[in-house]
């Protein structure tokens, strides 16, 4: 019988320490990361920004993403792109009316758009529903 050799002494294989640095970032990159709505700018969106992420939903609606229901007409689908444009403006200027067919309320356009302004802002919300009143 031949007799056996000394253990090698243990050691750490660069090629170990990269899985272990893969799994690190893959848990970094799962971590959240403060929404834009959340964070407070300088700047107030534009009105070109505010064109921009609209088309971008309208580009969503058309291509199917928000069902046929935002497809049906004009009106549902304006309700589609506000509500994806800004969810929590279109809550609280729209939410519990909605535009109807054939209607155009410029009064609640104008309180979405300075809702949106507000929200980039990370400005509080209070007071945004009502402010454009004209009686």
């Amino acid at each position: 019988m031949r007799p056996r050799s000394p253990p090698l002494p243990f050691h750490r294989s660069p090629r170990r320490q990269i899985p272990a640095a893969c799994c690190l970032l893959l848990l970094l990159s799962l971590l959240p990361l403060p929404s834009a709505a959340a964070k407070s700018s300088t700047r107030a969106i534009t009105d070109n920004e505010i064109r921009e992420k609209k088309n971008a939903c309208y580009a969503d609606i058309e291509n199917g993403l928000w069902g046929f229901a935002c497809r049906s007409s004009a009106t549902e689908k304006e309700n589609c792109v506000l509500r994806c444009a800004s969810p929590e403006c279109y809550n609280l200027i729209y939410g519990g009316d909605p535009l109807e067919e054939g209607e155009l309320d410029y009064i609640r356009g104008q309180e979405y758009k300075y809702c949106m302004v507000k929200l980039s802002l990370g400005e509080s919300l209070d007071g945004v529903k009502g402010s454009f009143n004209y009686s």
